[in-house]
């Protein structure tokens, strides 16, 4: 268990702009320079630029014209043309040389002079009328990806760890060092974030916070847990004899009941920008009552909205809503997620823990959302098509942490930090083969082996998925830095389960509310298909391939070989194999990013949308 201070000792945190200095001449605070210089703001846009150019083209927002082998060109309807050197890759994908793009535009003159091009936000501009998007679209992706280039810019002003640093730090630390969804562009677009709040809220910050307690009156507050877990065992786990104390006085000081009120934590920016303003009636009301800080400090991973406890790492982490945009979505919590996490999270774990070829064999780890607070806004809450940023402002989910699951010796990474590449160009999957000893070949099966065999167990057997992107997903490492076994968490929202007839699942738990998505076989076997292979291994492949010396093809036949091994273990499920079919020769486009330009944009809607294919991508993995 770290100390307080073993906590606080965590790496420099970055900041965008430095505190203001002061000019004594004038009396008046004056901006200092931003840290952040041209060198710096140019690189970042121009890693940017041929990261929009090659997703953009993979999602056909735009179409490459081929001048030559590894030569690309795409003309846009402002009148200019981007050329570019790319790698051709799996699905269609290409990866884009930042250092060979070139921006061609019609002079006064009459001429095109082609020049080096490096300015992500004019290319934004620049391809507008291409997209197809409309202008108030534009500028508030402009200042999404505005707010990506800064933290990037940042990032490379002070350097970063390098992969052999990275190797070292557990879990909560190495998640501040990622750099975002590899596959969205605007990636860290934080809408509703000021400057101030990301150098204090992002994880890329460092910065450990505090969480705030209130207490909510039983009327708005509805307290949920798994069967082993009272309300009262939470709060005894959560917060220390001490603070409880110092809590329950801020209650009776006022005259109120404390056990008419539900205690949880909320977000420091959560109440001073959402729950002051949208439930200030229940805030005069003293029907909710804020009771003061953790006393522990926290960090924040990825997703911004959940906090990991570093002062006392065995407690819980805590899923907290934001009102912010980022990724796509509203990053509030539902409150049927809230309702229903200790739900699915009790149905989960008696069904896999009672399955020996996943606990026994595999080892898999299977991290329960365990308790809940869900608190409905009284007025809106009762209206028709309020949108749902509005609505999901106050809850929380507490989940079981990594630290309280892994083996003294072993190391937990996300699925995602594999993909890292720190600022000299390592990547971290190859510092971490080198390390192993072992060769490229036998490093990568122990990968497939570890991710793909628990998820296409959980697929085939039960119909079920567990939505396996990168932040999901983690991997236990054993000493020599060799993946062992497979993390899963987030099963809220993020569980999907077949509308076909599963008697291996057994009795499900949608008794009266509708907790677990029911979905397509093809829908659920796109789940894996778009997180694993090509929301990762697309990216994996390449980087195996430039550092490793592992050819591409031969990475996706290893993966092919790990699938087919499988089904050739448990043939009674060859029924399933058809059904689940992950080496199917074309797969359904999902597009993100022209899913927030082109279609979804920033419309205000009243529930969180579906996303629908555009097109197919050839699947590597349909031939050996």
């Amino acid at each position: 268990m770290k100390s307080r201070n073993e906590a606080l000792d965590l790496n420099t945190p970055v900041s965008l702009v430095p505190a203001p200095a002061s000019d004594e001449s004038r009396g008046h605070p004056v901006p200092a320079l931003s840290e952040v210089g041209p060198a710096a703001w140019r690189e970042a846009n121009r890693r940017l630029l041929a990261k929009a150019l090659g997703e953009w083209c993979f999602e056909e927002m735009l179409k490459p014209v081929t001048e030559s082998e590894g030569r690309y060109r795409v003309d846009l309807g402002s009148g200019t043309s981007y050329r570019f050197a790319a790698r051709p890759g799996a699905f269609g994908w290409m990866k884009v040389d930042p250092n060979s793009i070139t921006r061609s535009a019609t002079s006064m003159l009459g001429n095109s002079i082609a020049e080096p091009a490096w300015d992500a936000l004019q290319f934004l501009t620049d391809a507008v009328s291409t997209l197809g998007t409309d202008p108030s679209t534009l500028a508030t992706y402009f200042n999404e990806l505005s707010s990506t280039l800064a933290v990037d810019a940042a990032r490379i002003t002070h350097g970063g760890s390098t992969v052999s640093e990275l190797r070292a730090l557990g879990h909560t630390e190495l998640e501040c060092h990622m750099t975002g969804h590899n596959w969205l562009v605007a990636n860290k677009g934080r809408v509703n974030f000021s400057a101030s709040d990301v150098r204090r809220y992002a994880p890329e910050a460092r910065q450990p916070v505090r969480l705030l307690w209130v207490a909510v009156h039983r009327g708005l507050a509805e307290f949920r847990g798994t069967s082993e877990l009272s309300e009262r065992e939470i709060l005894a786990r959560e917060l220390d004899e001490a603070t409880r104390t110092r809590f329950t006085r801020v209650l009776t000081t006022a005259g109120l009941q404390p056990d008419a009120f539900v205690w949880m934590p909320v977000h420091p920016w959560q109440w001073e920008h959402a729950v002051q303003v949208l439930h200030a009636a229940d805030v005069a009301q003293r029907r909710i009552v804020p009771l003061g800080e953790s006393p522990d400090l926290y960090l924040p991973g990825q997703s911004i909205r959940t906090m990991a406890n570093v002062t006392t790492p065995g407690r819980w982490d805590v899923k907290l809503p934001l009102k912010i945009l980022n990724t796509l979505v509203w990053r509030g919590i539902p409150p049927h997620c809230t309702l229903g996490a200790p739900v699915v999270t009790q149905w989960l774990k008696c069904l896999l823990d009672s399955d020996p070829f996943l606990t026994e064999e595999c080892r898999t780890v299977f991290l329960g959302e365990v308790a809940s607070v869900t608190v409905r806004h009284p007025y809106l809450s009762k209206v028709a098509d309020v949108p749902y940023q509005h609505l999901e402002t106050l809850g929380c989910i507490w989940r079981e942490p990594v630290a309280a699951r892994q083996d003294s010796h072993e190391r937990v990474r996300t699925f995602a930090s594999l993909l890292h590449v720190d600022a000299k160009g390592d990547a971290f999957v190859a510092e971490l083969v080198r390390a192993s000893g072992l060769s490229v070949e036998a490093w990568l099966q122990q990968l497939f082996d570890t991710l793909l065999i628990p998820i296409m167990h959980v697929l085939y057997r039960y119909g079920i998925t567990f939505n396996p992107h990168g932040q999901n997903t983690l991997l236990g490492f054993d000493e020599k830095d060799v993946p062992r076994r497979l993390y899963l968490k987030d099963f809220v929202d993020d569980v999907c389960v077949s509308f076909t007839d599963v008697p291996e699942r057994g009795p499900e738990p949608d008794g009266h509310d509708h907790v677990l998505p029911r979905k397509h076989p093809s829908v659920i076997r796109q789940h894996v298909v778009d997180q694993v292979f090509v929301g990762h291994f697309r990216y994996l492949a390449p980087l195996c391939a430039e550092q490793l010396g592992m050819p591409e093809k031969a990475f996706w036949k290893q993966v092919r070989r790990t699938i087919l091994a499988f089904h050739q273990r448990f043939p009674e499920l060859r029924e399933r194999f058809a059904e689940y079919d992950l080496l199917v020769p074309e797969i359904p486009r999902y597009a993100l990013n022209r899913d927030r330009i082109v279609v979804t944009r920033y419309t205000d809607r009243a529930l969180r949308h579906a996303l629908y294919p555009n097109g197919t991508l050839p699947n590597p993995l349909a031939h050996d």
